[in-house]
């Protein structure tokens, strides 16, 4: 299954070079960590995100990109409804976790750090909050995600449909999720494989942080 995701991810990708991605503009994140996913330039980058461990009994996320290269992954040896998940490079190195909050609050919160959560005084570098459509149940707003007062990104769409956007506050698209398309006929991928498409500027580590959390909010 890893070598057909390889070689479809660098086929699409191929064939999408005059495809419109998100638009530049706003700001980015702002998480610096070391990036090997994507080049340089003004163009979007885009990772395959297949929701499955390499490893058997894990469950977890195994991320190629459009070279076919294993760039992130997640191992979650215990069960889905862990309080902390770990976003590794692809020698198992620490990049982010993602900390569902314990403070009793009317609504649910996660916390990302960087590397591996060490000890209870290591500060957060952003926040994420669950968004609870009570006034305007037709809009589809999923979370937010907060650096500070001044820095927040949007997400709307839809998770369980792999359809989502990240807006900055200016509302320019800085990563989008979509389904996986194929171009080889009678190949489904289904809702376990999808693109993670990233603009040029954004942390891709960041975006996968994203994704996390929304797996974790909403399946």
């Amino acid at each position: 299954m890893l070598r057909l995701l390889k070689s479809l991810s660098r086929t699409v990708h191929e064939e999408r070079g005059q495809d419109q991605e998100p638009s530049n503009g706003g700001d980015v994140g702002r998480y610096d960590g070391d990036d090997d996913s994507s080049g340089g330039g003004g163009e979007p980058s885009s990772l395959t995100v297949w929701r499955k461990s390499l490893f058997v009994g894990c469950s977890g996320f195994t991320v190629i990109n459009s070279n076919g290269d294993l760039v992130y992954r997640v191992d979650n040896y215990g069960s889905h409804r862990r309080q902390e998940l770990v976003l590794m490079d692809a020698s198992g190195k620490p990049i982010l976790t993602v900390s569902r909050s314990k403070k009793l609050k009317m609504f649910d919160n996660w916390l990302v750090f960087e590397g591996e959560l060490s000890s209870k005084e290591q500060k957060p570098i952003c926040r994420a909050r669950k968004h609870v459509n009570v006034l305007w149940p037709k809009v589809k707003r999923l979370a937010r995600v907060y650096y500070d007062e001044k820095n927040m990104y949007m997400i709307e769409g839809s998770y369980m449909d792999r359809s989502c956007k990240v807006l900055d506050k200016s509302r320019n698209v800085v990563v989008e999720i979509r389904r996986k398309e194929t171009v080889t006929k009678g190949v489904s991928f289904g809702l376990e494989v999808f693109d993670l498409v990233i603009n040029q500027g954004f942390d891709s580590g960041l975006a996968m942080a994203i994704i996390l959390l929304l797996d974790q909010m909403f399946l």
